[in-house]
């Protein structure tokens, strides 16, 4: 799902990233600072444990955010798209990074330099209070990520992380939505074996929920997504069965 043209933005910036926060004006500031640059996909944009301090705005494509725990396997934090400010929490104290960024396709943004950011709050406080309100949003949806998860079997969750996703970056009354996910990506996200998220896209496909492709999951049908993912049940409990 591509909110804006890797080439150009448009008009449209989903509400939960920071560019979808602010008035024109506070938005025609932050679009005017730091410097153009453009990844391509695979890219690492920012490295874990690195002691850099710049954030990055991005304007087109998708990122993922991605950590390493301490058995050495690599856990999906998030994804981020359009309008979203990535890196902003090293731009804000200058500790080192906790997780890894990493272009999902090719990728448009403004890389900002701390002391730029932190001066840029300073003289406009409705992006500074906008910046926090992004911070906080953050912290809620992987709060809220955690109380989800528990208890609710791979296929509740697959659906819950999906639909939200789907509502974050999708225009809105629209019904369907397309992310830029692989199947392998999908069951970091969900924190499951691959095998059991392939099973689980299985049953969302045959549901009509979901059609699935190379490094991608088009949601055909929103409202029948969040059916399910509400009606999740702890696990061992199915959601749907492939005739619903």
């Amino acid at each position: 799902m591509n909110n804006t043209r890797v080439r150009g933005a448009v008009a449209y910036w989903p509400a939960a990233g920071l560019l979808g926060q602010v008035d024109e004006a506070d938005r025609a500031i932050l679009l005017g600072l730091g410097h153009r640059v453009v990844y391509p996909a695979g890219q690492i944009t920012i490295r874990e444990a690195d002691t850099s301090d710049f954030a990055l705005l991005l304007l087109g494509g998708t990122v993922k955010v991605t950590a390493h725990a301490q058995d050495g396997r690599e856990a999906l934090l998030a994804v981020r798209m359009a309008g979203d400010l990535v890196g902003e929490l090293a731009g804000i104290d200058g500790h080192p990074r906790i997780g890894t960024v990493t272009a999902c396709g090719r990728v448009l943004a403004r890389y900002i330099l701390r002391s730029e950011l932190l001066e840029c709050t300073k003289q406009h406080p409705a992006i500074g209070l906008a910046l926090s309100a992004s911070v906080v949003a953050k912290l809620r949806t992987a709060t809220g990520r955690i109380v989800d998860f528990t208890g609710c079997d791979v296929l509740g969750r697959l659906a819950r992380i999906l639909h939200h996703l789907a509502v974050t970056y999708g225009r809105p009354g629209r019904n369907e939505a397309q992310l830029p996910l692989s199947q392998p990506e999908m069951a970091t996200l969900v924190g499951a074996a691959e095998s059991s998220v392939h099973k689980a896209l299985r049953a969302l496909r045959e549901s009509g929920a979901v059609v699935t492709g190379y490094r991608r999951i088009t949601i055909t049908d929103l409202e029948h997504l969040a059916r399910i993912a509400v009606a999740a049940g702890p696990a061992g409990s199915p959601a749907i069965s492939p005739n619903t």
